[in-house]
């Protein structure tokens, strides 16, 4: 009832399942606050079944929505119901397991479910049958009038927009089954750019895009006159416009990416003009939580080395007023021991790369230490400071130096530094990454036995591709994940959503640079290159596990397979002696949903496993 109060429990993910396998992975508070609809996922898969809560009672109704996957919850604000968007359940679902199939995913489509009724029952909203393999994010505006809708060109960022007046349906949703389509206005209907709308004023609507600005700006156009834009905040000559966000009504929060580091700022709606800076003491900004009415908003702030605070800001004083909310401690941890420092290493084409390096403050420099370098390097996504309980136990108790890379292929500066590593330039973030383990191991933070780089997902080709090129510069490897067959990986679930990323092996000049790269095509004998100085690869840790549907378990275990066939189970008397081995999660998926037991066991063998490879005399 009030920010000062404990709170109390509404609903406690943990007891959804006896072994925590169960996961809220969505949830949405009706307008009213009388209903909360939430989506869960059982063993890590990414398909949520939604069901609805009534608040006050705490009870929950018969509503169950299945195969639903990759959807926001929006409620009309009449709470009536909500929409969310869902495929089309795979073939033989009666019988399946969800999570264990490889079933491609088409056809993704927005629905309308009414509260009380059936799945079956639902109004079909839209289907966007121009092409199957189209994502689609829906949500209601904050005025409740209009239904905005992405088309998304699978996980690239770029997007049609299209909205839906619901006030001008004659007979509302209610007399819109069995119509087909909404009557959607294509406010943007091409892939040119991103488009995310940010907040309207009746038919004014105001967007966040990086249609001719890579590093993002704020833009507005009325629906009524679609010729013509206006820039209420012009692109950045160096950062990145990250959020905008309204707040106090006539004014918004926007965030900015300064060298992979966070810049809050307040500025004018209507005009964009700056009004005030805020102070970030410690690196990120894990979220922001504002709403357009209101002049009191929350930010979480958190660093390498700080698990975080939450700031109140209140925008009713000339300056605004900030206080401390809520403090993260972590008992017997001094973060006053340790030093974060930026580096920028110049990559194999003298491009500049950020990377941040975590240690103790008297580290002394001779090549002895224990080092985890990890990397992504894809989808735009950011790295920047955040805290990771793993991190901090390897860099106190074992005295590890953890370093994380801002590679080509993120965001961090604008989609210019994302385009850098995608599609045929991909072969830049290994070169990035290979650079900054060089960098490391030449002013003496660690030597080649003792570096271990890790990476998941997307990160886990990095790991491939890196222990394919340079098996003589890492000591250990950990791939999470990874997608490791480039020529196949668009075949199964969702992974023709990446094609944008990376391209696609069936047309030709996509091939030939996929085929150079592919970590389960580029398994060599490394004692038979005399361009490599290794003997043997790293010893090498592959994790999947056995419901992750988003990167399916095939890419860890074909790569497991070649790896074990060329380097050891093919040759008499291999110099191979570093263990090749896989770690497979059973009831987990791709890193979402996993219990908490689940998650230290996987760090407890992953990082047993890189002391062991490190010779663990380091290690009691």
């Amino acid at each position: 009832d009030s920010l000062d109060e404990e709170g109390k429990i509404l609903l406690d993910p943990n007891g959804l399942s006896e072994d925590g396998t169960t996961a809220l992975r969505a949830y949405e508070i009706s307008h009213d606050a009388k209903y909360l609809a939430y989506g869960v996922s059982s063993s890590g898969s990414d398909w949520l079944t939604i069901r609805v809560m009534c608040v006050d009672e705490k009870s929950v109704e018969p509503d169950e929505l299945s195969w639903v996957k990759f959807s926001f919850i929006s409620w009309t604000h009449d709470t009536k119901g909500f929409f969310y968007c869902q495929f089309p359940a795979p073939k033989g679902s009666e019988n399946m397991d969800p999570g264990t199939e490889v079933n491609i995913n088409h056809h993704h489509q927005l629905n309308y479910h009414f509260l009380g009724t059936k799945q079956s029952e639902d109004i079909l909203c839209w289907n966007d049958l121009e092409d199957p393999t189209h994502i689609l994010e829906a949500r209601l505006a904050d005025d409740g009038k209009y239904l905005l809708m992405n088309i998304c060109k699978g996980a690239a960022r770029l997007n049609k927009f299209y909205c839906c007046d619901l006030s001008m349906l004659p007979n509302g949703l209610e007399g819109h089954k069995g119509k087909g389509n909404l009557p959607f206005v294509k406010v943007i209907d091409n892939f040119e750019a991103y488009y995310e709308a940010i907040a309207n004023d009746d038919t004014i609507f105001t967007f966040l895009t990086n249609k001719d600005a890579p590093r993002n700006k704020l833009v507005r156009v009325d629906l009524k006159k679609l010729s013509t834009w206006i820039e209420i905040i012009h692109e950045s000559k160096v950062d990145v416009i990250e959020s905008v966000l309204p707040i106090n009504r006539y004014q918004m929060i926007v965030s900015y990416l300064s060298d992979c580091k966070h810049v809050l700022q307040i500025r004018d709606f209507e005009s964009g003009d700056l009004l005030h800076k805020l102070p970030i003491d410690l690196g990120s900004i894990d979220y922001v939580s504002a709403r357009r009415q209101d002049s009191v908003f929350f930010v979480k702030l958190s660093s390498f080395i700080s698990p975080g605070v939450v700031y109140q800001y209140d925008l009713n004083t000339r300056v605004p007023n900030r206080k401390v909310l809520r403090e993260i401690v972590v008992p017997g941890f001094n973060q006053a021991e340790y030093h974060t420092n930026q580096v920028f290493v110049h990559s194999k084409d003298g491009t500049r790369v950020p990377v941040f390096i975590v240690a103790k403050k008297d580290l002394i420099l001779d090549g002895s230490h224990p080092c985890l370098l990890y990397g992504y390097g894809g989808y735009g996504v950011n790295l920047t400071p955040s805290f990771n309980t793993t991190r901090v136990v390897l860099a106190q108790h074992l005295g590890v130096v953890f370093c994380v890379a801002n590679i080509r292929g993120g965001g961090e500066y604008g989609e210019e530094w994302h385009e850098a590593g995608s599609l045929a330039n991909k072969q830049n973030c290994f070169d990035d990454f290979i650079s900054i383990g060089e960098y490391l191991i030449s002013k003496g933070y660690t030597s080649p036995s003792k570096l271990c780089i890790e990476g998941g997902s997307n990160g886990g080709i990095l790991i491939g591709a890196c222990i394919n090129q340079r098996p003589d510069l890492f000591g250990c490897a950990l791939a999470h994940a990874g997608v490791m067959d480039m020529l196949r990986y668009h075949k199964f679930t969702i992974g023709h959503a990446w094609v944008p990323e990376f391209g696609c092996s069936e047309k030709e000049d996509d091939f030939h640079y996929l085929i150079k790269y592919s970590p389960l095509h580029n398994v060599k004998r490394p004692w038979e290159d005399s361009s490599i100085r290794a003997t043997q690869y790293p010893s090498t840790m592959l994790l999947t596990a056995d419901h992750d549907d988003r990167v399916v378990p095939l890419h860890t275990l074909k790569l497991l397979a070649a790896m074990q066939h060329e380097l050891c189970t093919s040759v008499k008397n291999t110099p191979q002696i570093n263990p090749i081995i896989a770690r497979i999660s059973s009831k987990s998926g791709h890193g979402c949903g996993t219990s908490t037991q689940k998650m230290i066991d996987e760090s407890v063998d992953c990082y047993s496993f890189m002391a062991q490879a490190m010779g663990a005399s380091w290690m009691d």
